[in-house]
């Protein structure tokens, strides 16, 4: 769903957000709500193969129960795609798929550039936390 055509959160009854910066062999996992607009970072999951990181999802989705899904895509600096996009927008999709709740894709460049700047432990759940709070930010 496009951003721009998004009605506000509170009119949608999305409120809690569930953000993940797609890796192949570490995926990143923040939590977030549209009343602080802010997001914490979660335990990354590692998890390789779709089977796998989908069912520890599957976990972090039952714990949070948030309203709604964020994912962010990669594209290079040009905004060009790669292998990585289309595997974030297929993970994506699965997402969708498998847990009814809305999908929002956000570009995700420089996200992890921007973590490891700050000096993050865990790059992965700290651009996990850059993505959603950048989704969070844009919302009406």
């Amino acid at each position: 769903m496009s951003l721009a055509a998004m009605p506000s959160p509170q009119a949608t009854g999305l409120h809690t957000f569930l953000a993940f910066d797609f890796g192949l062999k570490r995926t990143g996992v923040a939590t977030g709500n549209v009343l602080t607009r802010t997001a914490s970072p979660q335990a990354t999951i590692s998890a390789e193969g779709s089977d796998a990181r989908l069912k520890a999802v599957e976990a972090r989705v039952k714990e949070w129960q948030p309203d709604a899904l964020v994912v962010g895509v990669p594209f290079h600096p040009d905004g060009a795609s790669h292998d990585n996009t289309l595997r974030a927008k297929k993970f994506a999709r699965q997402l969708r798929a498998r847990f009814g709740l809305q999908v929002f894709e956000v570009d995700e460049r420089y996200s992890t550039t921007e973590a490891l700047a700050g000096g993050a432990a865990d790059a992965d759940a700290a651009s996990a936390c850059i993505i959603l709070e950048q989704f969070l930010r844009s919302l009406p």
